[in-house]
């Protein structure tokens, strides 16, 4: 049986990518210090398919909890949201360095492949739509975002570095707006936000005009490009785009989500965020070439899963 180590696997996307894992017959080590997390979210796991550790992945890794081999290394750990970065604003900023640096570390050891989950916010505030990985960015160095976009800049810094020097088989995806079952309530991103407030009758709220873009990749295509990256030879240093190519206004998508919610639409604006991207939408010509991937779950059915999680947790 192969085995894979994922940081941050009891999290919104890492509890699905356990899942997948644990689909295809491997065993999987689970690192995660619960920050953002639940061992809820792997609750249907038996210790016979997940063994779950509770660590900081910044810190050096219990040796006593790891396995003595490894074929996969997935570093997924990192608050996501503004809400919990800007909260957790150093231990962003140190998972994304000597986080990033344990997870190579031990990927190295093993010879394992690792994957790392880097983000859209590496291209900032875009000048270029939609963003190909060969745009280098538009990010504040010292803005409130920065602890997120910066340390995740530097994460794939280090990780092209290991790859130049120490040959480790590294792929780096940049993944946009994801969301469905899992998410917090309260971690304050668009989707979660908007459903939570539909689904208890308030007003959604919009920041700025509505007109800045976003796309929306539902959970389980990201989980399957995540899969086609660790599995894919031929790939070491590529940057790849994860993310859903449908470009649309926040004020389009608060239409669709009143409507899949049932609701009537209204509205609450509230001031723009500072540094909040004006565009994101990816440009997946490489995941297509690459992973053969492209998004196949559509807005309104990624929606209705997304809406019965939150009912079924009565938010």
């Amino acid at each position: 049986m192969k085995t894979a180590i994922v940081t941050g696997g009891a999290g919104f996307i890492g509890s699905h990518l356990v899942d997948r894992l644990v689909s295809e017959r491997m065993f999987v080590v689970v690192l995660d210090n619960l920050c953002t997390g639940s061992w809820d979210n792997l609750a249907h796991h038996s210790e016979q398919h997940v063994k779950r550790v509770l660590c900081n992945v910044s810190d050096p890794w219990p040796s006593e909890d790891l396995p003595t081999s490894a074929n996969l290394v997935v570093h997924l750990a990192s608050p996501a949201s503004p809400i919990h970065y800007r909260r957790l604003a150093i231990e962003t900023l140190l998972v994304n360095s000597e986080g990033t640096k344990n997870a190579l570390d031990a990927a190295r050891r093993y010879g394992a492949r690792f994957i790392l989950a880097s983000t859209s916010e590496a291209y900032g505030d875009p000048a270029v739509s939609p963003q190909p990985e060969t745009y280098w960015g538009h990010v504040n160095p010292i803005g409130p975002r920065s602890c997120y976009d910066e340390s995740k800049r530097f994460a794939e810094a280090l990780t092209m570095e290991y790859i130049r020097q120490y040959d480790i088989d590294a792929r780096i995806l940049r993944f946009f707006n994801c969301y469905g079952p899992r998410m917090q309530s309260e971690d304050g991103r668009v989707v979660p936000n908007f459903v939570r407030q539909a689904l208890s009758g308030q007003p959604l709220t919009i920041y700025g005009n509505g007109e800045q873009t976003r796309s929306f990749c539902y959970v389980s295509d990201e989980v399957e490009a995540i899969w086609g990256a660790a599995t894919i030879d031929g790939l070491q240093g590529e940057v790849i785009n994860v993310g859903n190519p449908q470009e649309r206004t926040i004020l389009n998508f608060a239409e669709v989500v009143a409507d899949v919610g049932g609701v009537p639409l209204e509205i609450e604006s509230q001031p723009l965020p500072p540094d909040d991207p004006t565009n994101r939408c990816p440009d997946i010509t490489k995941a297509r070439k690459l992973l053969c991937w492209e998004p196949k779950v559509g807005l309104r059915d990624g929606l209705e899963e997304t809406f019965a999680f939150f009912r079924q947790k009565a938010y």
